[in-house]
């Protein structure tokens, strides 16, 4: 790791650069820029360096990638995506993009990333197998895995576990394939996490919350001027919950995030972070799919009469996480043209985890059930079997962002070079005895069965492996221009050129892949961009780009590196094409986004979901679609953010018969949401901000048989709020009004019902 540490030389880097540019002629950022296209070096939030040609207004260091355009205003397309590598606001970025701003997770009291995420559609929840490598937050974009696609700040997260939001400023979700920045995976887009940094104020927050389901939670955000120049913050969250509706669920965790920021409002400034999170919670495997004599589509077992309440574990499922980041992030602005970036993060995980998989068997489970016999339909619980993991990871990136002109031709050039490494290392464990059988009706949580966890026999040659141990590695390059012929016309493009490897071993037991795998590939993946900006509150663009999953991508949260061509293997690719537009109205105080896309993949990979193997379908498809988007201001009191998304995926082929022409599983054909606040006599003693909300999502297949399906999600939301001064506020939220019966997490054969109808009083203090 030293060794890679040295080869990069910032300094030098930039002095290539600076050479470069003054070779073909820089010019000042007020000369690249216009009045219909805001070309922008990448500056932090409290650099002096303004544009003079548009009214800029200097945004918390959320944003510290970009001076956002415009009137403080509740239009996303006003904001920065929070990573240095995409330079300009979400306006002036040709790709879809959705974020969830502070203002919408505040009035939703949103608690972790997955509730943050249900206001895009296009996302949705899949509760991870194979052998227990997947867990925590597990996505789907568009329908296509995003596991190992979660950033903070433009930096990978490489944790297996569930995410607090005590430290979000707000989320981003990057819509198609984005691996020419973010890197391999992204087949269906990214999400970025932009976390709470340093002010150059002093600001004091707490809040504290309690609801039904032995629901507790407290929270502070406490930011403190240390000089003109150096800001301190600390957030902390300590949080208890039951899962109203479910039975022996709960989580306890809690968190803290110091930063200090050096240099705010200075040409350098390094900011330094650190975050923990502690959780101990029960794992939620929800209901198996069953299917009724006579029909060919199975669906949940909760569909039929069982209880929603039903969990069907025993008293040694665990989910326990200890997880730690340090990151450090250097702003340079070299010239007021050429701003210079270095990020940083090492993270460490720890993790304990046990769960019961329920799996329904039609001879010993559906049947009886079906017949009259309830008494007799039993769930089979099987492994996987319990382990203890340990991964620790390390990223830098070091980009530079730079404003020049050749000739008449005004471009915004950004490159750099991209280093990661991840480590990971499990030891697995054994039942003393094999789980007993459950009732599919009545399930008891087996607190009285003689069973314990013993240490995996190493030297054993059945059964799972004892331990498994690997590594991943990638270094990257990137270079992307974005080329202005006239003030209306520009054609972005570039392209990441990545070296990949992964490696892993596995000790004792019947191994179910060949020890000693390894992978080398190179990948390379290109995009391209016509954008078309009449006046600064419009936006067209034209995009097609690529992404590739190399094997081993998910070495931190999947049993499945595999080499190269072995057993049919082969990298993901995935293709997209999208036409789209953004439109800024009412004074730049509401966004509306439309867009038209169709998205490929070939080299389909699933996990068995009983024995838990990756196997490589062969199955090719595609999903295509439109979304659109509004957010803002209709009027100064109301406002309004929401998005709807219709979708039609197909099946094109694959190696198993009687699938092709299918839908592709986890894609809905229509999903959205909408989520409005009115503010009644504000700035008075009777002010009350009154908003609800609607959130729905089509029936989904579990594969890609169509023979196993989950129907459609409502789920309505309602929250009140008032202030009593300046410094005091409560509020009161409630979820699921209807109490309808929904489903959250998927997976092929099982889903997780999600809450029932839960309420939440909030008290709310700052100074």
């Amino acid at each position: 790791m030293t060794g890679i540490k040295r080869s990069i030389q910032p300094i030098s880097l930039a002095a290539v650069m600076v050479g470069l540019l003054g070779n073909i002629g820089v010019t000042k950022t007020s000369e690249a820029a216009n009045t219909n296209n805001t070309v922008e070096a990448s500056t932090n939030d409290g650099s002096k360096k303004q544009s003079q040609n548009l009214a800029m207004e200097k945004q918390s260091t959320t944003n510290e990638n970009i001076l956002v355009r415009g009137k403080k205003t509740n239009n996303i397309l006003t904001q920065s995506t929070g990573d240095n590598l995409m330079a300009q606001d979400i306006m002036h970025t040709p790709q879809n993009i959705n974020l969830v701003p502070a203002k919408i997770m505040e009035e939703q009291n949103v608690k972790s990333l997955d509730e943050a995420l249900k206001n895009v559609p296009g996302v949705t929840s899949s509760v991870g197998e194979g052998r227990g490598g997947m867990s925590g937050n597990q996505f789907l974009i568009r329908g296509f895995q995003a596991q190992n696609d979660i950033y903070e700040d433009g930096l990978r997260d490489f944790g297996v576990y569930s995410r607090d939001s005590f430290n979000y400023e707000n989320v981003v979700v990057i819509k198609g394939p984005s691996s020419s920045v973010f890197g391999n995976g992204t087949t269906g887009g990214a999400i970025n996490v932009v976390t709470k940094k340093p002010l150059l104020k002093d600001q004091y927050k707490t809040e504290f919350s309690g609801g039904n389901g032995d629901y507790y939670r407290g929270i502070f955000d406490l930011n403190k001027q240390i000089s003109d120049t150096i800001g301190l913050r600390m957030e902390g969250m300590a949080n208890s919950n039951n899962v109203v509706g479910r039975d022996n669920l709960y989580s306890h965790r809690w968190g803290l995030a110091p930063s200090v920021a050096f240099g705010l409002g200075t040409d350098v400034n390094y900011v330094f972070q650190f975050v923990h999170q502690q959780d101990d919670r029960i794992p939620d495997y929800g209901v198996p799919v069953i299917t009724q004599p006579g029909h060919l589509v199975g669906k949940p077992a909760t569909e039929y009469g069982i209880r929603r309440g039903n969990w069907y574990g025993n008293k040694m499922d665990k989910d326990q996480t200890q997880d730690n980041q340090v990151t450090g992030r250097l702003t340079y602005n070299i010239t007021p043209d050429i701003v210079l970036h270095n990020d940083t993060r090492y993270g460490n995980y720890q993790r304990q985890y046990s769960v019961t998989r329920p799996q329904c068997r039609a001879n010993i489970c559906s049947d009886p059930y079906f017949e009259g016999r309830p008494w007799d339909a039993l769930i089979t619980t099987a492994g996987p079997n319990p382990y203890e993991q340990s991964t620790w990871s390390f990223q830098n990136i070091l980009s530079t962002v730079a404003n020049f002109k050749t000739s008449f031709i005004k471009h915004q050039l950004t490159a750099g070079v991209d280093i990661a490494y991840a480590h990971e290392s499990r030891h697995y464990g054994e039942y003393s005895s094999p789980l007993p059988n459950n009732n599919l009706v009545h399930p008891t949580d087996a607190i009285n069965y003689p069973i314990q966890i013993k240490p995996g026999d190493p030297n054993s040659k059945t059964g799972d492996p004892a331990r498994r141990y690997g590594h991943s590695r990638d270094v990257g390059a990137f270079l992307y221009d974005q080329i202005w012929f006239t003030k209306r016309w520009s054609v972005k493009g570039g392209f990441r050129y990545d070296n990949w490897e992964a490696f892993y071993n596995t000790q004792g037991g019947k191994s179910f892949t060949t020890n000693h795998m390894s992978t080398n590939d190179n990948v390379f993946n290109p995009t391209i961009s016509l954008l078309f900006n009449p006046d600064e509150n419009q936006s067209y663009y034209f995009t097609w780009a690529s992404s590739t999953t190399p094997l081993g991508m998910y070495l931190t949260n999947s049993y499945a590196p595999m080499k190269d061509g072995q057993n049919g293997m082969k990298p993901e690719k995935s293709h997209l094409y999208e036409l789209g537009g953004k439109w800024s109205l009412l004074d730049q105080h509401l966004g509306i986004t439309a867009s038209l896309f169709h998205l490929e993949k070939s080299n389909q990979m699933v996990s068995d979901p009983l024995s838990g193997a990756v196997t490589s379908t062969g199955d090719k498809g595609y999903n295509q679609g439109i979304e659109l988007g509004i957010s803002g201001n209709i009027t100064k009191h109301w406002s309004v953010y929401g998005a709807f998304a219709a979708y039609h995926s197909k099946v094109t082929g694959s190696l198993t018969a009687g699938i092709k022409g299918n839908r592709m599983f986890y894609v809905p054909s229509h999903q959205g949401n909408l989520w409005t606040t009115y503010d009644i006599k504000p700035n008075t003693s009777y002010n009350l901000l009154i908003g609800g909300g609607v959130t729905w999502r089509g029936s989904v297949y579990l594969n890609n048989m169509n023979n196993a399906k989950v129907p459609s999600n409502v789920t309505i939301d309602a929250m009140l709020s008032h202030k009593f001064d300046d410094h005091w506020k409560i509020s009161f939220n409630i979820y699921n009004i209807t109490n309808r019966l929904n489903y959250d997490s998927l997976f092929s054969n099982r889903a997780t019902p999600s809450a029932g109808r839960a309420f939440l009083f909030s008290l709310n203090m700052l100074e």
